[in-house]
């Protein structure tokens, strides 16, 4: 009897990890890591709660870091099973988990100067780049379409999910005796009718299904209505000597965007503008979306039939070196700048928005999910001033959120995708995504299809039969143990939060000085910095 147990993508929209296991075989679905939130952030110290040595497959859907970013530390810390993906996410994956590596070690250097004047002990890194290097020995290449038999008893078949380049769905048949049950793991489904990608394959039969719910309480808006109002946006903002800032996730969103831009310079809709891709993970990223033909749609190959590169237009430069990158700081000439993160928490984009988010000629759009907790969703909520590299930032510039750009599908797509099953699922799990996301998505199905669905908790774990799933309870509460008294610290710290943004507000209407907001500012981060991981 199969045994499906939620490690991550549950409750949240990152860090999904999904562990089944079978008579003979344990298995993960994705190992994601945690973005967001401090608390959030703690999970990626935690295990699968089997030993990691003890894991023969880890089945990856996609390359994005909250899909794989958990790879190198398991194998630092002893798996040595296969990893299989598509070619075009090995590939992505080449060159994201060792980027990834890079970060952590970047910010243990500056958690641990903090530590060092406190007198505390340094941590090291989540994991290295030397250690994201050494795991991509175990990552093995299967093809869209192609049956893997990983024992007598599990056979997989990964699908075109449309949602970055090489991103999959992944059906998987577990054997009981003279039945076979089949799991389907929707992974990040995509967008219909965007560029590059193919529509997320339609799946018609399936015993249990986990979907995820970025999008699930959201529809967006047509992507050729969007297509215009960036054009707008642009027109607007260059002439008056302003930037555009994009933060864009460097695989997948920045491609969209140059191949969106590409159309529009060349057909005269927009002037030669200086276009600049500030990421190196990026440009790296985008070479490999050139090779990786066999993902794209119609279009896009009828596009490289004629001689038409989708990536690159007069004007676009892209920006390797560091020195390169801080000259954009101080560009007043009208720039369109496209850097990572997405979702604003690290890398260059911190720097872009230090130095243009005071500026009311200067532009911001968010063409991405931001997750709760991070620097792109505090803007996006309106915050009036942000904290950026310990300094306090006053939000002058437009801000836009365009999600048309989305590479996920939202609730429509997500519900139509659904009503595709000619064999309707037992249950539905609604997975990768917050709450009032998540549950919205399930009222919606079971009210449209009449399928049972369910929103499982942290490490919930149920008993997938040939019947409905048996649950098994919670093997690990998130809030068990020392993890609980931190998370009462970090409820305290909430609520210290939210009386000091009421003192913020009344020192700003009485028009007292910056310096007195900074204060507080720096003690709250103080406190909660005081809570160690």
């Amino acid at each position: 009897m199969a045994k499906l147990t939620f490690r991550g993508g549950a409750g949240t929209v990152t860090g999904s990890c999904y562990l089944l296991e079978t008579d003979n075989l344990r298995l993960l679905v994705d190992s994601g890591m945690f973005q967001g939130k401090k608390e959030l952030r703690t999970l990626n110290y935690r295990t699968p709660l089997v030993p990691l040595n003890s894991i023969d497959y880890i089945l990856l859907t996609h390359a994005h870091i909250d899909h794989s970013g958990l790879i190198p530390r398991f194998y630092k810390n002893g798996f040595r099973g296969k990893v299989l993906a598509t070619r075009a996410t090995v590939e992505l994956c080449e060159v994201m988990l060792p980027d990834s590596g890079h970060i952590q070690e970047l910010d243990a250097e500056w958690r641990n100067r903090k530590a060092e004047r406190r007198g505390e002990r340094p941590r090291p890194p989540l994991y290295t780049a030397a250690d994201a290097i050494s795991c991509l020995q175990s990552f093995q290449p299967v093809s869209y379409g192609e049956d893997v038999q990983l024992d007598e008893q599990v056979r997989v078949r990964f699908l075109d999910a449309g949602h970055i380049l090489g991103s999959a769905i992944i059906e998987a048949w577990v054997k009981e005796g003279d039945q076979e049950i089949k799991i389907v793991f929707s992974g990040d489904l995509g967008n219909s009718g965007i560029s590059i990608v193919r529509d997320p394959f339609q799946v018609t039969a399936a015993d249990y299904l986990l979907i995820e719910s970025t999008y699930g309480n959201r529809l967006h808006k047509s992507l050729n209505d969007q297509s215009e109002q960036i054009k707008e946006i642009i027109l607007e903002t260059i002439p008056k000597g302003g930037n555009v800032v994009i933060p864009a996730f460097a695989v997948g969103r920045t491609q969209q965007i140059l191949y969106t831009l590409n159309g529009m310079v060349e057909s005269g809709e927009l002037p030669r503008i200086p276009v600049f891709i500030d990421s190196p993970l990026a440009v790296s990223a985008t070479k490999i979306f050139r090779d990786c033909r066999e993902c794209y749609n119609q279009e896009t190959l009828w596009l490289l039939r004629k001689g038409d590169d989708p990536f690159y237009f007069p004007g676009l430069k892209c920006v390797r070196s560091a020195d390169e990158s801080r000259a954009l700081n101080h560009y007043r000439g009208g720039a369109i700048i496209i850097s990572a993160s997405g979702m604003c928490d690290a890398g260059r984009i911190k720097h872009h928005l230090k130095h243009n988010l005071w500026r009311p000629e200067s532009a911001v759009i968010f063409i991405g999910f931001q997750a709760e907790g991070t620097l792109g969703r505090r803007i996006l909520d309106g915050t009036k001033k942000v904290k950026i590299m310990g300094e306090l930032i006053n939000v002058a510039a437009k801000i836009y959120s365009l999600q048309g750009f989305s590479a996920h599908a939202d609730q429509a797509g997500l519900l139509n995708w659904v009503n595709g099953f000619t064999q309707k699922p037992r249950r539905v799990f609604i997975v990768h995504g917050e709450a009032t996301e998540s549950a919205a998505l399930a009222e919606l199905i079971t009210k449209e299809t009449g399928i049972a669905t369910s929103i499982p908790k942290f490490s919930e774990e149920y008993l997938i039969k040939a019947t409905q799933p048996e649950y098994m309870g919670v093997t690990e509460p998130l809030a068990a143990g020392a993890f609980d008294k931190r998370q009462q610290l970090l409820a305290a710290i909430g609520r210290l939060e939210q009386r000091i943004s009421g003192l913020k507000k009344e020192l700003l209407a009485e028009e007292y000085e910056d310096d007195e907001i900074r204060e507080l500012d720096e003690a709250i981060q103080e406190l909660e910095e005081r809570v160690t991981l």
